[in-house]
């Protein structure tokens, strides 16, 4: 824990809501050792409760809960609190990660998973929450840099031309930075509800995009796709 001014700072606050015992001891060992405070819950109805009276810094939610699903919890959430919450569950359609987007969840993390990546993207999210959702006007990954502004990206100084609908997508998925947008986000945000572009004519243009921005468009670490869903600026990069 840290000291500002002699005044110690509280550990941020983790709610796990999740029926799995085993599940919840391995999340309290995880979130411990970061000195994160840890919260846990085993039912929709309690994770509710224990939001509105702990507030905690974000919220780890499973989908398949006893009574109340995970998709009503964060419907419920979402109607009075804008805390980051990160879907953690086994079921992995596409159509379940997009509702649960659509619901509000922040991230969605597939079982099993690798505490790291989940600690990375719980940091994420809060990082999000905490710098007061103002406007983002500039964005980092590695030595890449996004000027929202000046409509300008460079790396390491140098700059990237991008034809406009390029940027486009790029600073749509930066603005929202290591947050999955899904597929039909993008379409509607760059070419409009009514406009008539598919999948398809997107996939090309992130193609053409990362073979500007990227180191190694083949394994790209700044566009990362999310399979079926969407996808995610990385500022890991």
């Amino acid at each position: 824990m840290s000291a500002v001014q002699g005044v110690e700072r509280a550990p941020e606050r983790i709610l796990v809501v999740d029926d799995e015992a085993t599940l919840l001891r391995a999340m309290k060992s995880v979130l411990s050792q970061r000195e994160y405070e840890f919260i846990p819950a085993t039912t929709g109805e309690e994770a509710i409760e224990y939001a509105a009276r702990d507030e905690p810094d974000a919220i780890i939610l499973d989908l398949t809960l006893p009574g109340m699903s995970g998709f009503e919890v964060c419907r419920a959430i979402r109607e009075w609190s804008d805390v980051p919450i990160l879907v953690l569950s086994v079921r992995e359609s596409e159509a379940d990660k997009i509702a649960a987007l659509d619901l509000g969840a922040d991230d969605y993390l597939v079982k099993p998973f690798l505490a790291g990546e989940l600690l990375a993207r719980l940091r994420a999210m809060m990082r999000r929450s905490q710098s007061g959702g103002g406007r983002v006007r500039e964005v980092s990954a590695g030595n890449l840099h996004v000027d929202l502004e000046a409509r300008v990206v460079t790396r390491d100084g140098e700059r990237i031309p991008l034809t406009r609908t390029e940027f486009s997508i790029l600073a749509h998925l930066a603005r929202n930075a290591d947050r999955v947008i899904t597929t039909r986000a993008i379409l509607d945000e760059v070419w409009g509800r009514t406009a008539e572009r598919g999948t398809e004519a997107l996939r090309v243009h992130i193609s053409h995009l990362r073979s500007k921005i990227e180191i190694d468009p083949s394994v790209p670490r700044v566009i990362i796709t999310e399979p079926g869903v969407g996808y995610r600026f990385s500022t890991r990069g």
